[in-house]
């Protein structure tokens, strides 16, 4: 080991094995050491950035020897870009780590007891899987190694495309992204040349001003495009014209909106989406259901996954037709909608006024009437004079947000006390949380987990949980 005031680096370290949050881990002189963008079995050199007493972090300087499972990562923004971490690694051993990761946190952090993990369940598609993304503008894009600053052009300092991890400024301009299907990258290039050649400006993220801050690409199966441009103030003429040019170029837009965001975050939440030309919305299939899709509605980002993911949440549920269902943080019905025709009633819960206006159009169109929506707060709707005025849930399904339940509402879940519980998690750590606290009365029967996100270390994690009173071995 070489070691400089504040500065150390590890010499010959074999990588051991993955670790969580997308790291990799190594032992030395008994402290675990955590590195990004390795692969178990590489030889490294590592720098040190943070040493504690019984653990470092830091980043591989070089490879010594390459491990024999390292592949070499397909995009040429790899280890700039904060995504697709896990691109060196073999799917396979991704599956692996992931279902690692799901068993770690249920059974060593959480303390639960558990069933035998079924194996996970991988995406058929490991690039192109996404049926959204977010790109940033930037005046002032991340400059790359090798590149001299000084003999930049200003519109060649000008990025398009994702931040650089730590640094909330900073956007690194993509030139392929691997995400998304055809014709997002077209569109991003076409908009990113537009705007350079016609004279207008990126925004400035530290100082708040400029023309351009953000836009979206949602993609449908049937071809369908959603694209939305955030402008920092109004110019029509300037908006007509990129955005004029942009559906002109590209057929596939069958939806074409803009937002004026002067605020000094970039949430849309609140902000109008202003429809510039085609339709309202687009739309998604699963079995005999359509999903109509707004510039705000949530959506699972992989459609082909979230199909899998909510065929687990159905077979959970165990229904028999004659149950009445909740659905908890429900966004906009998807899953309330999908088990629908094998219950008596499904009430769907969701704090975004917005998702729920779009839960209730889709029940409209898919024909179903046996789902009620209801907007708010979940610790403030759902309440014992809810659940008088709905009925007793035999089911509850459960889809927060990463940070999991308020207490507030596994209280009164557990109060309910309905015969069979679906939680349904992006987040197995916090999920962990909220089943320890629901473990005194129900018992987790069945665990699943479900891959969203190729090359990254996200997992969804789906559990079932049995009233202890009902449960026989």
């Amino acid at each position: 080991m070489s070691r400089k005031k504040k500065d150390i680096e590890l010499e010959n370290i074999t990588i051991e094995s993955v670790a969580a949050e997308g790291k990799a881990l190594s032992h030395y002189e008994g402290s675990v050491v955590f590195v990004e963008c390795a692969v178990p079995g590489d030889v490294v050199n590592i720098k040190i950035t943070k040493k504690k007493k019984n653990y470092m972090e830091g980043f591989v300087t070089s490879i010594i020897k390459p491990s024999p499972y390292r592949l070499e990562p397909f995009c040429s923004h790899f280890g700039v870009c904060g995504g697709c971490k896990w691109q060196p690694l073999p799917y396979k051993m991704q599956l692996e780590a992931k279902q690692r990761q799901v068993s770690d946190q249920l059974v060593r952090i959480g303390h639960l007891e558990i069933p035998e993990i079924s194996p996970i369940i991988g995406s058929d598609k490991t690039v192109y899987y996404r049926n959204k993304l977010e790109f940033s503008f930037s005046s002032k894009r991340w400059i790359l190694k090798g590149e001299d600053p000084e003999t930049i052009s200003p519109e060649d300092k000008c990025g398009l495309g994702f931040h650089v991890g730590k640094f909330f400024d900073k956007v690194l301009d993509i030139k392929h992204c691997y995400l998304q299907p055809d014709p997002s990258n077209g569109i991003r290039l076409f908009i990113r040349e537009y705007a350079v050649k016609n004279g207008l400006s990126f925004y400035d993220i530290r100082e708040n001003h400029g023309f351009l801050r953000n836009l979206f690409i949602r993609t449908a199966q049937n071809g369908d495009v959603m694209l939305i441009v955030c402008f920092g103030y109004d110019d029509r003429e300037a908006i007509a014209g990129l955005l004029g040019s942009v559906y002109k170029a590209f057929n596939e837009i069958s939806s074409l909106y803009y937002i004026v965001n002067k605020k000094l975050n970039d949430s849309i939440s609140d902000q109008e989406c202003i429809l510039f030309h085609g339709k309202e919305t687009i739309c998604e299939t699963m079995e005999n259901l359509k999903f109509e899709i707004g510039p705000k509605s949530f959506y699972q980002t992989n459609t082909e996954q979230a199909y899998k993911l909510y065929c687990v949440a159905r077979k959970f549920a165990d229904l028999g037709g004659s149950e009445i269902v909740y659905d908890l943080y429900t966004g906009t019905g998807t899953i309330a909608q999908f088990v629908a025709s094998k219950a008596a009633k499904v009430i769907g819960i969701e704090y975004v006024p917005e998702a729920i206006e779009d839960a209730k159009a889709n029940a409209i169109a898919n024909g179903i009437k046996n789902c009620e929506f209801y907007s708010g707060d979940m610790k403030d709707v759902l309440n014992d004079s809810f659940i008088e005025a709905h009925g007793h849930p035999e089911v509850i399904i459960i889809d927060p947000p990463r940070a999991g339940m308020h207490p507030d509402v596994i209280k009164v879940i557990k109060k309910a006390s309905p015969s069979r519980i679906v939680y349904v998690s992006c987040n197995p750590a916090s999920q962990a949380r909220d089943m320890a606290l629901l473990s005194d009365e129900y018992v987790i029967t069945a665990v699943q987990p479900v891959d969203m996100f190729p090359h990254t270390q996200h997992v969804e994690n789906v559990c079932a949980l049995t009233l202890r009173s009902h449960f026989s071995q």
